[in-house]
């Protein structure tokens, strides 16, 4: 199965993380993702820019609406993610308690990655997308 560990900050987080020495951090990041990479359950990694570089599209009114951040009404924004292959929710969980980003305003949300697989197969934009899976080696 595949989970998603989506890393959390608050502002305030954020910010205190902007304190640690960077090579430091990359080290201590670095060593997290070797032992995941040695366990054999790392398929992706990848931090975010910062929220004020971003943009957000709000459907809600037509034509949708762009508008660029920082978002103010977020208390926590999404700074990086971890797609992992594991047996369970429950070692999703251990490797997420390993995270060595932690202390107050820091949180990983676990969600599982759903597969082609569970939905209807004879649906004619699951096929296309089958296809397209295969043909890139996604499947």
């Amino acid at each position: 199965m595949k989970y998603m560990l989506i890393m959390r900050a608050t502002d305030e987080a954020f910010a205190k993380m902007g304190e640690v020495d960077f090579n430091e951090m990359l080290a201590t990041i670095g060593k997290y993702n070797e032992e995941m990479i040695r366990a054999g359950v790392l398929l992706a990694a990848e931090g975010l820019a910062d929220a004020a570089e971003g943009v957000v599209v709000d459907y809600s009114s037509e034509p949708p609406v762009v508008t660029d951040g920082p978002y103010g009404e977020t208390k926590e924004l999404f700074g990086g993610f971890y797609i992992l292959s594991v047996a369970s929710k429950e070692e999703a969980i251990e490797w997420a308690k390993r995270s060595p980003v932690t202390g107050a305003g820091f949180k990983t949300e676990i969600r599982r990655v759903t597969t082609i697989d569970e939905f209807p197969q004879d649906n004619e934009w699951i096929q296309k997308e089958r296809a397209w899976r295969e043909a890139n080696g996604q499947l």
